[in-house]
């Protein structure tokens, strides 16, 4: 039996029922192209290869790289299963056919980088569904005005439609994590629903925000705005980061983009 190995953020999926309710979820096509990253021991990789033509998988642990080699031999004409060794985090997604769907139980020590990587190739995907920490999934997927809503609600909500789907204990998986997990489904906005339109310029907007969660934008945005500004936004000086909503960021953005 393979040790989970605490470097690369390992744990397990063995829940069968929460296995088939995440295969449920995801509704895999026999002609999808699907990437699953991190596939561990096979938990979702061998039910859906069970519905698909083929499936890539990322994976860094060269032991576990070798048990799919040695079950999914890479050196047949037309293998059913496609192994790509390496970091998820420098995965390049163009080297893969799109439209593109991607899952996975993705390491929680990486997780946030990780989303805002494969959010830079949002052109080429349809979905992505995520097993994640479930404060993560709480955090992407939580309104304004709410305590769990910060700079990675903001940065993740312009770019996608999210839905927390399913909550996973930690006795789902071995070994059991010390936190509760969730599945998320990740849906990229067209990109005429994205409002956001010098990316740069929103991320330091957004970071300078919730840089100091605790004082008034007066204070956290004094470099991008003055009294007169926040009049014309309409947006009280008062407030904190996490009073303001997706669509006043993209605003704000735009107001000093407008002026550049």
């Amino acid at each position: 039996m393979h040790k989970a190995k605490k470097k690369f953020g390992q744990n397990f999926l063995v829940d069968e029922r929460i296995i088939a309710d995440i295969i449920a979820a995801i509704r895999p096509e026999p002609d999808d192209n699907l990437v699953e990253i991190g596939p561990g021991l096979g938990a979702l990789t061998r039910p859906l290869l069970k519905e698909l033509k083929r499936l890539h998988v990322v994976e860094i642990d060269r032991d576990i790289i070798a048990r799919l080699e040695s079950d999914y031999p890479q050196d047949r004409p037309d293998p059913k299963l496609i192994i790509h060794a390496g970091d998820a985090l420098k995965f390049d997604l163009a080297t893969l056919a799109a439209p593109l769907r991607i899952v996975g139980n993705l390491p929680y020590n990486i997780s946030s980088p990780l989303l805002f990587h494969f959010a830079a190739s949002t052109g080429r995907i349809t979905d992505m569904h995520f097993m994640l920490q479930n404060e993560v999934v709480e955090r992407m997927v939580a309104e304004h005005s709410t305590p769990a809503y910060g700079r990675l609600s903001v940065m993740l909500q312009y770019r996608f439609y999210m839905e927390k789907l399913l909550d996973v204990p930690p006795e789902s998986f071995r070994p059991a994590p010390k936190v509760d997990s969730a599945i998320v489904r990740m849906i990229p906005l067209p990109s005429d629903k994205i409002a956001v339109h010098n990316e740069p310029l929103f991320a330091r907007i957004v970071s300078a925000a919730f840089g100091q969660r605790r004082k008034t934008l007066r204070n956290t945005l004094r470099s991008f705005l003055d009294e007169a500004d926040f009049e014309r936004l309409g947006i009280n000086p008062q407030l904190r980061a996490e009073n303001l909503s997706v669509e006043d960021f993209t605003r704000i953005a735009a107001y000093q983009d407008a002026r550049a």
